[in-house]
């Protein structure tokens, strides 16, 4: 069973049950107003349909739990069913992906579904949602707020310009030429500790609004080119504002 025929179960139970609770949130007021006026002979008969809604209402509980608790979750990831009702609501919803299971990219996010866990992660951020669509919602919304977000453009520039000069400083035969921008990541952010902060997924998303940018005039007049490489494998992946594919491998300050 994947989770969509499940929440349809569950719909079924929950529109009796929610009816019953409301039946016997009624009957139990009614009660109430009998015994606080005298009205003894209302409130026997209340009472009396009380405890045939409760019946029902137990009935209802027990196929709730039969649902809930004979749903195998783990089965359910591991089989890849839930991986592929995941890349339909990707598909649906417009988000790239790349990758296979367990981890995919669906820029710049790096998700990772974990069995063992029956969770998915979101980068470093777990998240117990085993219903598809619900976890598409929250990655399109998170990627939408992203896009939203102000960015420097100029004051990142300046920050990668500063990165390629201790790059170039320790390097000089090369100075002035390309660096592949992997390599200014390091120098851009040094300590290890500082990457849990600013991960190179989170680099890769600067680099690509950078790359939409209209090119921004750094300090002292110098510009900035991008540059490809045959090799993928040494270069950032990034999406444009148009959803458009690009592999940039480095960059050029002169």
């Amino acid at each position: 069973m994947d989770y969509e025929s499940l929440y349809k179960e569950y719909q079924y139970i929950e529109k009796s049950l929610k009816d019953q609770i409301k039946s016997l949130s009624k009957l139990q007021k009614s009660i109430a107003k009998g015994m606080e006026s005298g009205e003894l002979a209302k409130a026997r008969v209340d009472l009396a349909q009380l405890e045939g809604i409760n019946t029902t209402t137990s009935e209802s509980i027990d196929g709730l739990k039969g649902t809930l608790l004979g749903f195998d979750s783990r089965s359910y990831i591991e089989s890849g069913l839930f991986a592929t009702q995941l890349l339909e609501q990707c598909e649906a919803a417009g988000i790239d992906v790349i990758g296979e299971f367990p981890i995919y990219e669906m820029f710049p996010y790096r998700v990772r579904i974990s069995v063992e866990e029956e969770a998915v992660y979101l980068d470093r951020k777990k998240y117990a949602l085993l219903r598809p669509k619900s976890l598409v919602s929250l990655i399109k919304g998170s990627q939408e707020k992203l896009y939203k977000a102000s960015f420097n453009a100029a004051s990142f520039a300046n920050e990668l310009a500063a990165a390629y000069d201790l790059a170039e400083l320790s390097n000089p035969k090369k100075a002035g030429g390309d660096v592949y921008l992997t390599t200014l990541y390091k120098y851009l952010v040094p300590m290890a500790r500082s990457r849990k902060e600013y991960d190179q997924q989170s680099y890769a998303f600067d680099i690509a609004r950078l790359f939409d940018s209209e090119e921004v005039e750094l300090k002292g007049g110098r510009r900035y080119q991008f540059g490809p490489s045959r090799n993928n494998n040494k270069a950032l992946r990034i999406l444009d504002r148009e959803g458009r594919e690009h592999y940039l491998a480095t960059i050029r300050f002169f």
